[in-house]
């Protein structure tokens, strides 16, 4: 019996570019060759070899260390000088397999002296938009003086110790080499005065108000930490430049705060002496919202802090606080504030939910603070790990969105009369659940910001987007006639128009934060996109939402690089992601995939003009072929084929199924009626999934997703054949905008449909 053993469609031998050349061709390429540039290939020369630090798995190895140091603090707030006086005792314990001679000090404030090389780092032109405060700054005022002012620095037995300050940086060197095991006891001295960070736009500060005289704090990178040593940089010493965030090590830390007797303080870390510092009523108060579940308490009211800015006390209050296990430590302090707190229910654990106020952030901070925290520890800890530290903290500052272990800065004020717009009101709550999700990515999840912007802020602008439309879901809130929240990062057309604008200002992902042009897009945006695609699109939620959670619990209180968290998606998913990895974190290519021909055929008996070029690149012809072939044609119609017609036109055909099938069998046969070959196009860098929705003449339509593979040996173009007993009439690329493609004007077939789309791409755009 002859049996069919190939079914050839003509387009079928076209799909992938130079697979056949022409005998001419392949002489004039014969002493030609290449390397491996397919975008498939693995991460081997990208990735560090794994060690018995580093697996690769992505987890920490067997002989995994990191640093533990230890800081008791006692810190004084000079409000009437604006000036802050510390003095630290620091114990450095060496778990590293390496002595160490000498210590490094971050000094980050010195990034303000009036001589700091920061200040002038940037080349300037005459700019043409210009905020009035930066105006100001630069051309019409002294540089602020500021900056750490070191009185001394000495062992435990009061012996100064020698130092040398470079820039942001100081070497402690050290009487004796720290063995491994062995800790190190040494403290210091200093003082800096607070600069307005209103004016300066900096971390942290003080905002003045001048209408009652108050100042309001909000106190970070005030004492001198020490820096971070470890199997990937040894000592992580880089200077601080401005952008490039903090690497930071673990430890306890027991903090002292004297301030002005009438002010609030919230800080990193539990109250140790809430009785001595608040009175009798509002102690009540502190521990009734402990248990308050349902909705915050406050504390200190609106009223009372309009009390509490009259009163600009000369007397002190010692504010006491004990932290663990945490990479940093931050306080806010003013007697303008006012304060609430609610219980939230983590796991078999709790947690309190705060937030801190002026009343110059009323009536929105009253109606959503707390309620963004609340939701922030919910979902963050339902895709990581169980929120472990006692409280998390909202404060409200002017031009803030800073983040710190248990508590953060945010913007968001409404006007002097308390209406606000739905912009202020989404920037408000969309930065708090931010800066609180930072708790997560990199307080707990602790990856060098330093070299790595966008661990933290990549990772937590995509835990923002999904915690964001929950807050949607969970709280009456208009949405300003939107169908769901309005995340301003992580959907894939939020990101088009960075991804698709002049290359000369773009980078990829995987660069160090001081060299980016668009530290937003490059270090938030476009990895929060690319996860929330990974998750939607190519992984699936089961599959991602695993890896994810995975990778968080290994890495939680240490110290992850991008290398472990690439390994870990992968090896909790059985997914191969480096061509994912390599085009989104490695390039600056960006997605844009299109429809570039359709064509109709039509099975026959005779061969055509493609089938003829098609052996003759062989040195063949129609001759040489042996039984068993079809024929198909392009560009003839048969729209009129019925299933019986389609096998009455190729004799081959009819005689293969009167050969191989019973006449019962024959009726269940289903010949299709139309054949289509559909060319699809890439002419962005990335490889992505190809979603395509397929439209027919009788009102149906159907969506086939093929995976990124499908450009593994053409990176150029694919092409698809369609069989169906309906007529095509439409095909259209990524119809509901899953891949961040750059430009829609070449997403659909007949062309007339790419108008419509194109100006939904300009509006995407403009959004």
């Amino acid at each position: 019996m002859n049996r069919l053993k190939i079914l050839i469609l003509s387009v079928t031998f076209f799909t992938q570019p130079n697979v056949i050349l022409s005998q001419e061709k392949n002489q004039e390429n014969s002493q030609k060759g290449h390397i491996n540039n397919n975008k498939f290939r693995q991460l081997y020369n990208e990735f560090s070899t794994p060690n018995s630090y580093r697996t690769a798995s992505g987890k920490p190895g067997k002989d995994y260390y990191q640093q533990q140091v230890d800081y008791v603090m006692d810190i004084v707030l000079d409000d009437e000088n604006s000036r802050l006086y510390g003095e630290e005792k620091i114990t450095y314990t060496n778990n590293s397999p390496d002595e160490l001679t000498y210590l490094w000090v971050q000094l980050d404030q010195n990034i303000r002296k009036k001589d700091s090389p920061a200040l002038i780092k940037d080349g300037e032109g005459a700019q043409p938009l210009m905020r009035v405060e930066e105006f100001v700054s630069n051309y019409m005022t002294e540089p602020f003086d500021g900056g750490f002012n070191i009185e001394w620095v000495r062992d435990i037995n009061g012996n100064p110790l020698k130092f040398n300050i470079n820039m942001t940086m100081m070497r402690v060197d050290l009487p004796r080499a720290i063995k491994t095991g062995e800790q190190f006891n040494f403290s210091i001295k200093w003082w800096y005065n607070i600069n307005d960070h209103v004016k300066n736009r900096a971390r942290s500060g003080y905002e003045y108000f001048p209408e009652d005289g108050n100042k309001l704090y909000v106190i970070a990178q005030f004492f001198p930490r020490l820096a971070v040593y470890n199997d990937v940089e040894g000592w992580q010493n880089l200077q601080f430049w401005g952008d490039g965030e903090f690497a930071l090590n673990f430890g306890n830390y027991q903090v002292n705060l004297t301030v002005p007797a009438d002010h609030i303080v919230e800080a990193t870390g539990a109250l140790q002496n809430p009785k001595e510092v608040l009175s009798r009523e509002k102690y009540s108060l502190y521990k009734q919202a402990q248990n308050s579940f349902d909705k915050p308490v406050i504390i200190v009211t609106q009223e009372d802090a309009i009390e509490n800015e009259k009163q600009f006390s000369k007397k002190q209050k010692t504010w006491k606080f004990i932290a663990k296990n945490v990479r940093d430590f931050a306080f806010a302090s003013s007697r303008k504030f006012i304060w609430e707190m609610q219980a939230v229910k983590i796991g078999n654990k709790k947690s309190m939910a705060v937030s801190l106020y002026p009343k110059e952030g009323n009536p929105l901070w009253e109606e959503y603070s707390t309620k963004a925290v609340v939701q922030s520890l919910i979902t963050y800890s339902d895709f990581t790990f169980d929120y472990p530290y006692p409280k998390a903290v909202s404060v409200h500052s002017k031009n803030q969105g800073m983040e710190y272990p248990m508590i953060c800065w945010n913007y968001g004020r409404p006007e002097k009369d308390g209406s606000y717009s739905d912009r202020t009101k989404f920037g408000m709550i969309s930065v708090i659940i931010h800066e609180i999700g930072h708790n997560f990515f990199p307080m707990i999840v602790n990856s060098d910001e330093r070299q790595w912007g966008w661990m933290d802020e990549g990772l937590d602008t995509f835990m923002q987007y999904i915690t964001e439309q929950e807050f949607g879901k969970n709280y009456p809130i208009s949405l300003g006639g939107l169908s769901s929240y309005p995340s301003r990062r992580g959907s894939p057309s939020s990101i088009t128009r960075y991804m698709g604008g002049n290359q000369d200002f773009l980078s990829p992902i995987m660069s160090n934060p001081e060299n980016v042009y668009q530290l937003g897009p490059n270090a938030y945006g476009k990895p929060a996109t690319a996860l929330n695609i990974l998750r939607e699109t190519i992984m699936g939620r089961e599959l991602f939402d695993h890896a994810f959670k995975t990778y968080s619990r290994r890495w939680m209180f240490k110290h992850p690089t991008p290398e472990d968290f690439f390994r870990t998606m992968e090896d909790a998913s059985a997914v191969d992601l480096d061509w994912f990895w390599r085009g989104w974190f490695y390039t600056t290519d960006y997605v844009d995939i299109g429809v570039s021909d359709v064509k109709k055929y039509s099975l026959t008996n005779d061969p055509g003009s493609e089938v003829e070029e098609l052996l003759s690149g062989y040195g063949m012809t129609i001759d040489d072929l042996p039984p068993g072939y079809l024929f198909m044609n392009p560009e003839k119609s048969n729209e009129s084929d019925s299933k019986d017609q389609i096998v009455e036109n190729s004799a081959v055909l009819k005689e293969y199924l009167d050969n191989n099938f019973t006449s019962d069998e024959l009726k269940e046969i289903k010949a299709p009626k139309y054949f289509y070959e559909v060319e699809f196009e890439k002419p962005g860098g990335l490889v992505m999934p190809l979603i395509v929705e397929y439209s027919y003449s009788d009102g149906s339509s159907e969506i086939v997703k093929y995976p990124a593979q499908v450009w593994r040996k053409n990176d150029s173009y694919v092409r698809k054949v369609i069989h169906s007993n309906k007529e095509l009439i439409g095909v259209k690329v990524d119809p509901n905008l899953e891949t961040a493609d750059v430009n829609l004007s070449n997403n659909s077939w007949p062309k007339k449909e790419a108008s419509s789309d194109f100006e939904r791409f300009k509006a995407n755009i403009k959004g």
